[in-house]
């Protein structure tokens, strides 16, 4: 089923739904199925599964020269997602990013998700890597998340790249994207990365999940701004809980995101490792509560590979 069918179907109850990374290469599924065997209680109708582009690490060679050697750490994003949906019977949602992929490679993916029944995805434009100074697309490929919305639109239409296929097979994806509450860090202002998010809506787009937030009422003028200029779509909070107190600093600088007055004092007030971790967890679950009283579509939680800390807020909320 398609993700907002399963809004569509909840008649404004407030769904949940998980994210979690794939494991390291060389990791297994244990570490997926650990991370949601816990969270099967609160009934999510999907799961996300997020993609990573290459990485460049050099390797020393018997010469004494070091070689740039492009890896990718966290590979098969569409496995997990069939495996997902073999074990817990919930749809997956496998991120589709722009970085690392020709519009061919994308394409052959997207056949493999129709094949595996697989019809949702989330369409990102992903980061740059670590050692450029900004994004740089893959040759032949896509450098904005709009250009991949309009092939997953198309593909949608039986547009494939070869077009001396004629009579080919429509696909039936469920296309998410991103919106930023606190503006995507390289847009110049709110109102430019407002028009981007309307350009993804307008090429196909179905529905949209908020990078994190910390102020709900960040979210509720974001939801106001986006229906102002015509965005009807769904739009579905991004949280995840603070637990650490060097993510005062790293979130910030990782997301440019604002952290608000009253939850960095009472982190940099709290008196151990784990009162800081109560403080985030009870922010969290305040939000929560507050953003389900207002009748969000769903709340969508980044695990980031702590399950007990999740756990313990969607206990508390549903």
């Amino acid at each position: 089923m398609k993700v907002t069918e399963y809004f569509e179907k909840a008649g404004g109850k407030t769904l949940t739904s998980f994210e979690v990374l794939p494991p390291l290469k060389g990791g297994g599924m244990k570490a997926i199925f650990d991370t949601l065997d816990p969270l099967m209680e609160f009934k999510p109708p999907f799961v996300d599964v997020t993609y990573h582009r290459e990485e460049y690490i050099y390797q020393k060679r018997d010469s004494g020269y070091f070689e740039k050697v492009a890896i990718r750490k966290r590979p098969g994003t569409v496995g997990i997602c069939a495996s997902i949906m073999h074990r817990y019977g919930v749809d997956a949602v496998p991120h589709l990013i722009c970085g690392g992929f020709t519009r061919e490679e994308t394409e052959n993916v997207l056949i493999d998700l129709n094949f595996l029944n697989i019809n949702n995805v989330l369409a990102l434009r992903g980061d740059a890597r670590k050692f450029d100074g900004k994004f740089i697309p893959e040759a032949e490929g896509h450098g904005y998340a709009v250009d991949l919305v309009k092939q997953i639109d198309g593909i949608n239409k039986a547009a494939y790249l070869d077009k001396n296929i004629v009579g080919g097979e429509k696909m039936d994806f469920c296309i998410g994207v991103a919106g930023y509450p606190e503006k995507h860090f390289e847009a110049p202002n709110m109102d430019l990365d407002m028009k981007y998010l309307k350009a993804k809506i307008d090429a196909g787009a179905d529905y949209i999940v908020t990078q994190m937030f910390f102020d709900n009422k960040k979210y509720f003028a974001f939801v106001d701004k986006c229906r102002a200029m015509g965005i009807n779509v769904p739009i579905v909070p991004g949280l995840k809980p603070i637990t650490k107190k060097y993510q005062l600093v790293s979130i910030p600088r990782l997301f440019y995101i604002d952290l608000p007055d009253d939850l960095v004092n009472s982190i940099e007030n709290a008196k151990d490792a784990a009162a800081r971790k109560e403080v985030g967890i009870e922010w969290c679950i305040a939000q929560s509560k507050e953003l389900k009283k207002a009748g969000v579509p769903c709340l969508h939680y980044y695990t980031m590979g702590d399950v007990e800390t999740i756990r313990k807020i969607a206990e508390a909320v549903f």
